[in-house]
């Protein structure tokens, strides 16, 4: 009788990539009638990564990232199948207005905007956040031929030959940078915002295809809201929002997935790095794709597939006595703090109007953004109490990421009486600097990891890189090439 062979798979990072591709290893692996011995290993001491959530008096506080959008269904699918759908909640609908600074003062994002590109006429002249000229400036794209020129560019290059430079300056640095803390010059627009030229390559120009597209999101949801009364479903439990999150955090889901691994017999190694990765095939040639990765406890691991979820920096180290690493040590990250003040009700000035407010670099301010938190999410703050999350830290000055905690308050707080007049005196600050945590996709660097990933899988066949350092910071990015990763294994004979 001939015994089936175990594949040993090693998930290196603990975050929600390496989670997730430990769940669809074992997932997929059980609907194939296949054997899989799986372990993470995890170099701090709890999972999860960036998404870190904390109960305090009633607050739900997210540390990390605080939401994901729902038109990307990888993590609605995820939350599906670990039994949490019931958990999804979306965006206060009366919280929709979003602010922007300019001068000092706080100007309502214009209506009709996707992405900062304008496709409402008469509500984008109407905004005191754009100069005449600028506006017009921005409309001329419409006339602006399609460029045809082939290979990447800049985000920054891009949006300014299109709409013009003050638009950059103004509504897309702190819109889009903001995605990634970076600098939109810097960025590359192949990694980060691909649909902008393949809008003005299929319609001729970005105002044009950014208009088709809300027509078709509009025309699809009708569609789907007919047939709902048509069939007599009409109580979708899924919130109608463009972002979501979970009613105790996102945590919820690094719980779910942690137990369920588990329960399934998936091995969390947790407070050892990997130190350095061997290979083994040569001495055992019937067991090719076999590797040996030394952990900082002096322990190690033997693993048939090797599976990389880590920051760029981290699986270029482990990687450069291998392969040629230079597309991982190009990605740049940038350090970022987050600063959650907790407010109670009396004495609170500001009304929360709105979702919160972005600034432009060129204000020369701490504060990069804001969410009024309680306001937008309406589960995370108590009755009665009132919660604001400010960022600071962007590519071109994370110097304000490493001032002391009081100091680090006190300017956050004079920037939200400076942008606001909110003189209320917070009950609480907590917080979080995330180090290192926004990787800069630069130029080319599409075409650079994909060439990366062909000499890697040469040289090291079993060994797979993927996670927020390849493609996409969001959260459903992340869980989908989680499953890619699981997909792309269980694939090998």
């Amino acid at each position: 009788m001939t015994m089936q062979k175990i594949r040993r798979v090693a998930v290196l990072g603990g975050g929600i990539t390496g989670l997730s591709a430990a769940f669809y290893l074992g997932k997929l692996a059980r609907e194939r009638g296949e054997t899989i011995e799986v372990t993470v290993i995890e170099g701090s001491e709890r999972l999860g990564g960036r998404i870190n959530t904390l109960s305090r008096d009633g607050f739900v506080i997210e540390r990390g990232p605080d939401s994901f959008l729902a038109r990307k269904l990888p993590m609605i699918e995820l939350a599906r199948e670990l039994g949490l759908e019931g958990e999804l909640t979306g965006t206060n609908p009366a919280a929709k207005k979003t602010y922007i600074a300019l001068n000092g003062k706080l100007h309502p994002m214009p209506e009709g905007m996707t992405l900062g590109v304008p496709t409402d006429a008469d509500m984008f002249m109407k905004t005191e956040l754009v100069s005449e000229e600028g506006k017009q400036r921005a409309f001329e794209e419409l006339d602006i031929p399609p460029d045809w020129r082939e290979g990447d560019e800049s985000v920054g290059a891009f949006l300014e030959r299109r709409m013009g430079r003050e638009m950059v300056e103004r509504i897309y640095e702190p819109l889009l940078a903001g995605i990634h803390a970076g600098d939109l010059y810097r960025l590359g627009l192949q990694a980060t915002f691909p649909q902008f030229k393949a809008m003005v390559r299929a319609h001729g120009s970005l105002i044009k295809g950014t208009r088709d597209s809300q027509r078709i999101a509009k025309a699809k949801a009708e569609a789907q809201a007919n047939a709902a009364v048509s069939s007599g479903k009409t109580d979708n439990p899924l919130p109608a929002s463009v972002f979501m999150t979970f009613r105790n955090g996102l945590s919820s889901v690094i719980e779910a997935l942690e137990s369920h691994l588990r329960a399934d017999g998936c091995h969390i190694r947790m407070g050892a790095q990997v130190e350095y990765l061997e290979r083994t095939f040569e001495e055992m040639p019937e067991s090719k794709g076999a590797y040996r990765l030394h952990l900082s406890d002096d322990t190690a691991i033997e693993s048939d597939e090797v599976i990389f979820t880590l920051p760029a920096y981290a699986t270029a180290e482990l990687l450069a006595e291998h392969t040629d690493v230079t597309a991982l040590t190009n990605v740049r990250y940038v350090s970022v703090a987050n600063v959650v003040l907790a407010y109670d009700e009396t004495g609170f000035n500001h009304t929360l109007d709105g979702s919160g407010f972005l600034v432009p670099q060129g204000e020369h301010r701490h504060i990069t953004a804001s969410t009024w938190t309680s306001s937008k999410w309406l589960h995370t703050a108590p009755q009665g109490k009132r919660m604001i999350r400010c960022y600071v830290g962007n590519a071109k000055d994370e110097k304000g990421v490493e001032l002391s905690d009081a100091v680090l308050a006190g300017v956050v707080q004079r920037d939200l009486y400076d942008l606001m007049g909110l003189t209320a005196i917070p009950e609480f600050v907590e917080i979080t600097r995330l180090r290192h945590s926004m990787p800069q996709y630069p130029v080319g660097h599409v075409e650079a990891t994909a060439s990366f990933r062909e000499e890697l899988s040469k040289r090291l066949p079993g060994v797979l890189v993927t996670g927020a350092a390849f493609e996409g910071v969001g959260l459903p990015d992340c869980v989908a090439k989680g499953k890619q990763a699981a997909e792309a294994v269980l694939a090998k004979a």
